[in-house]
């Protein structure tokens, strides 16, 4: 068992910066990797970012790619999803997720994630 618990959330206008941060329970942090996803209303979930194990192999969609950074530390259990130039259609709840995966693996499908957090929101004023 995984619990994921998001924070970092907020408003923040056009053009502004936020880090969000995702705090696993558990000693097998390092074993899984990790997305970050986002639904806005209406819409479905949609993959933002994921990062593999060991924290070397990282993808982004194309949407976010250049603005958003993924990243993790297995020592605190914790990963990050730093967001740089934000626009009004990044406005969403964010969640991050945990898959296990062998070391340099990462995926895209939210179906296979086994863990999901609760949820941060993200509002980007014009």
């Amino acid at each position: 068992q995984v619990q994921l618990v998001e924070s970092g959330g907020g408003l923040v206008q056009a053009g502004g910066s936020l880090r969000l941060s995702c705090a696993a329970s558990g000693r097998t942090f390092s074993s899984y990797a990790m997305g970050w996803f986002r639904q806005a209303p209406g819409k479905e979930r949609e993959f933002v970012a994921a990062v593999s194990r060991s924290g070397d192999n990282r993808a982004y969609a194309d949407s976010v790619k250049g603005r958003f950074t993924i990243s993790r530390d297995n020592a605190k259990n914790t990963v990050y999803l730093q967001m740089n130039s934000l626009k009004p259609e990044d406005t969403a709840v964010y969640y991050c997720a945990a898959v296990r995966r062998s070391r340099w693996s990462l995926d895209y499908r939210p179906n296979e994630y086994d863990y999901w957090g609760q949820g941060t929101q993200v509002t980007v004023s014009s």
